[in-house]
């Protein structure tokens, strides 16, 4: 089998150095870019150099890329993701998720004789909430936020390029990632974070919304099964069928940190403006390919309570 050489954008944040790690550990070339925000980490580029020539490292905004190496995938995890973030102010998001993703099209399209396929990471956050069932990958998009409206733009121009342009590609949609490594903002890690630092912990809606948990080494392990044995020009779920309640997850992180199991006094409410009450999305397509999540949550996040308890992260 020819090794692959693949694009990974945003290879120093959370789910694009899983990936990257994933490919590396293939024996594939990687290309790794990201433009080093505050969600980057670059202490992965010691363990990425660390694979000699099989691994080459661009500092840029996707943005500001000129051309594209001979390559047979771009997987673009260039993203920002934070839904408080993006109803802060939306102008962050649309350069790097909409405009982002436009530029890249565009290079890719520009390759006459030999179109890479885009890997586009998008997010079950494009379908909107549901209250009942899972969505599937031909569900309407329905975003409830600036952040998930602009995913859902992208994704739309990815369609749009594939059709007018018949250039190759597959969206992912994975549930929310989780693991160590992932940016202080997220909800498991603020939560040991504000334990840390003895302030009450955010919880929108008073903590009831669902959400399903996925470990970012098991979405990692989805993009190489795609790679390896999925079909282009197609849409792929990736859910790691665990629902919980916010407040559960969060009592979980409490009992782990410090043992204790009155947690009203570590929580404080806030409202979310458009906030989805559940997220869930049907994988059947994605496992008929092999892949099973791997991760047991409660193994997992006692490791990563663990982890951020004694590694303090700004």
């Amino acid at each position: 089998m020819s090794k692959k050489i693949v694009y990974v954008t945003g290879c120093l944040g959370f789910i694009g150095s899983n990936v990257t790690r994933a490919c590396l550990e293939e024996g594939w070339y990687v290309i790794g870019v990201d433009k080093c925000t505050y969600a980057s980490n670059i202490n992965f580029l010691a363990e990425f150099n660390s694979y000699g020539d099989h691994f080459k490292f661009e500092q840029k905004d996707i943005n500001d890329l000129e051309r594209l190496y001979d390559c047979d995938y771009i997987i673009n995890t260039a993203a920002e993701t934070h839904v408080d973030n993006s109803i802060e102010s939306s102008d962050e998001f649309v350069h790097s998720n909409v405009n982002g993703v436009h530029h890249l099209l565009k290079l890719i399209n520009a390759k006459k004789h030999s179109k890479p396929v885009l890997l586009h990471f998008s997010t079950d956050e494009v379908y909107g909430d549901i209250l009942v069932g899972s969505h599937t990958e031909e569900d309407l998009l329905r975003p409830s936020n600036p952040y998930s409206a602009t995913k859902a733009a992208a994704d739309m121009l990815v369609l749009a390029w594939a059709r007018t342009f018949n250039l190759p590609y597959v969206i992912v949609r994975p549930t929310n990632n989780y693991g160590i490594g992932q940016y202080v903002e997220k909800l498991i890690p603020k939560s040991i974070k504000y334990l840390t630092v003895g302030r009450q912990i955010d919880l929108h809606d008073r903590g009831l919304p669902v959400r399903t948990w996925l470990h970012a080494k098991d979405t990692a392990n989805a993009v190489i099964t795609i790679i390896n044995k999925g079909v282009q020009n197609e849409i792929y779920n990736i859910s790691g069928n665990l629902e919980l309640q916010n407040i559960r997850v969060v009592e979980k992180i409490i009992a782990l940190y410090n043992g204790d199991r009155d947690c009203a006094k570590y929580l404080k409410d806030m409202i979310r403006p458009g906030q989805d009450k559940r997220y869930s999305i049907d994988d059947t397509k994605l496992k008929k390919l092999g892949w099973e999540p791997t991760a047991e949550f409660d193994k997992e996040l006692a490791e990563i309570v663990q982890y951020y308890k004694d590694t303090f992260v700004w």
